[in-house]
Parts: C-alpha cells; structure tokens; sequence
C-alpha cells in the first residue's frame, strides 16, 4: 500500500478474463516494479538485523545474500501465483475489491479471498493458484536457503507465512482506498485502467 502499485487489484466486479499474455503482463509487473526492489531491500535489511538465517553471515556479503532470497522468493510467488496456475487452472488472479458494505462484511470478504478465486468464465472456486503457488514457492527455496533452513517443515511453514502474508495484503487491497481518502481527503478521480483491466490485444 502507501503509494505501492496494486497491479492485482480491480475493482470492475464484471472485469473481462485475463488471457495468457495478460497474466504473464501481471506477473512481470507486479514482480519487477521498481517498488519491489525497495520492499525487498526492507526485508533483506531487517533480516539482517534479527540475524534470520545466521549461516548467510553479516556485512555487504550477508545483505545480499538475504536480498538475493527474499528477491528469488518474490519473485517466484509471483510467478506461479498470478501466471502459471492461474493460466493452467484458469483461475483470475486478480483481487476483486468490494469497496462496499459493512467493515465486517468487507473483513470477511477480504479475508476469504485468500480461499476463494474467480474462474475464468465465471464463477467462484477454491483458490488453487495461490495454495499451489505458496507451496511451490516454498519448495524452489530449498534450493538457496541455507541447509539448517530447508526442508519439509521449514517448506510449510514458509507457504504458511505466504498465505498468511496474502491474507493481510487482501485486507490492504480492500480497505487502503478508504483510509487514503480520509487520511489525505483525497476525492477519486478519472484515471486510466491499470494493467489488470486493459483490454487485452
């Protein structure tokens, strides 16, 4: 949020099916914004700083170590979780926001979404691109990570974090645009279609 680009989000509730290029267009934005590059030195900095991973060491050549790994973990969510499965699957990977509503409908709204996809060609059905995405993810790690960081354990509990991570970013899709009003009274404005919501050539 704060001013991060939300690539993922719509708030069409009848918004046109992404094709396979489209989502593809989806992940490489959304992984290689230049934002993520700042995000992703955040948490390679703050992993440094509770020493996560001690085998990875200090100075310049831990940070990119750390930076390196939270990098290839971004990325390669990103990828099987707003392009391989969803093109396989045919699940959208977009949120759609509901912007309406009672806070506790739009809480549990958001909060399920981490479950619940939209198919395709309509329709809801569970969210396998994002478990499958976690899970793969979590799997691919095991091949950077340290040796004392790998395995099926620490692979669950990474897609766990994923999907609680997921869960949490939902929220902030959902609810960011009302706070950003109130905080800055803002009044929204006509602006372009994002990517997500182009119509696809």
């Amino acid at each position: 949020m704060l001013g991060l680009p939300q690539f993922t989000v719509t708030d069409r509730k009848n918004a046109p099916p992404l094709t396979p290029q489209g989502k593809f267009r989806l992940f490489y934005k959304s992984a290689f914004d230049p934002a993520e590059f700042v995000v992703v030195g955040l948490q390679a900095g703050i992993s440094q700083a509770q020493n996560s991973f001690p085998a990875y060491g200090q100075g310049a050549s831990g940070y990119s170590k750390r930076y390196g790994a939270a990098f290839a973990d971004q990325v390669s969510s990103t990828f099987f979780t707003s392009f391989t499965y969803p093109v396989l699957l045919k699940e959208d990977p977009r949120y759609f926001r509901l912007g309406e509503g009672t806070f506790k409908h739009r809480f549990g709204y958001a909060i399920s979404q981490i479950v619940i996809a939209h198919k395709d060609k309509g329709g809801r059905t569970f969210n396998w691109s994002t478990t499958l995405g976690a899970l793969s993810s979590g799997s691919i790690s095991n091949a950077y990570y340290p040796q004392a960081d790998r395995g099926f354990g620490l692979t669950m509990n990474r897609a766990g974090i994923s999907l609680l991570y997921g869960s949490l970013g939902n929220l902030g899709s959902e609810f960011w645009p009302d706070i950003d009003q109130k905080l800055f009274h803002r009044h929204p404005k006509a602006a372009p279609l994002p990517l997500s919501q182009q119509p696809q050539k």
